[in-house]
């Protein structure tokens, strides 16, 4: 029997492999509170790593099948937290208890009204967290779906395709880079990090 830690993407990727990056990034991409706890950035340039023909660790992931997975989750769970969003409202916001949830729903609200719907939709997919209640923001908010849709479809192939294409190239570029998955996945926290940390010195 495999033991499968749901936070760790190595864990993941070895037991689940192209399926793990589908589920994953359909749940942290709308489901909100799981999709916090959830590897998103995280899995998917790991995912791109694996896939390389330099790549000697096990799972070795076929790329076409990690890039239509990927794509499908992130869109296809963005669209379903809209849908949550929509239906529950403010009040299924308004009932989070948890402070960086919370944090976020609030950030979500303001890049929405700062941005615009289409650029917060697409900026928001590269800020972790954020994404993760910003579609369900976008449905309480009352974001037109034609509008949601088209942007988060953009958004949402972009942050995906790129994550995935670039753990690939860098997989093909070095012999045995999946033997250092660890610390490039701490590098990638680091990366997707500094979004939040210049905004909250610039609060500051």
């Amino acid at each position: 029997m495999i033991a499968v830690n749901p936070t760790d993407s190595a864990s993941l990727l070895a037991a689940f492999g192209a399926l793990a990056v589908l589920v994953v990034i359909f749940a942290e991409s709308g489901l909100l509170v799981v999709g916090f706890f959830l590897p998103g950035d995280t899995l998917l340039f790991p995912a791109g790593v694996l896939c390389a023909a330099n790549a000697d660790r096990a799972p070795r992931l076929e790329l076409w099948q990690v890039l239509v997975c990927a794509a499908v989750g992130a869109v296809v769970g963005a669209q379903v937290g809209y849908l949550i969003g929509r239906h529950g409202g403010r009040p299924l916001l308004a009932r989070t208890t948890r402070p960086r949830v919370r944090a976020a729903v609030v950030r979500a609200e303001l890049l929405l009204a700062r941005y615009g719907y289409g650029k917060a939709l697409v900026i928001g997919r590269f800020v972790p967290l954020l994404r993760t209640v910003l579609h369900p923001a976008a449905g309480a908010l009352g974001v037109p779906v034609r509008t949601f849709t088209l942007w988060q479809i953009v958004g949402g192939v972009l942050w995906s395709q790129s994550f995935v294409l670039a753990g690939y190239a860098l997989g093909s570029s070095f012999s045995g880079i999946d033997h250092y998955l660890l610390p490039l996945v701490g590098v990638i926290v680091v990366l997707s990090l500094l979004p939040l940390l210049a905004q909250a010195r610039r609060r500051r």
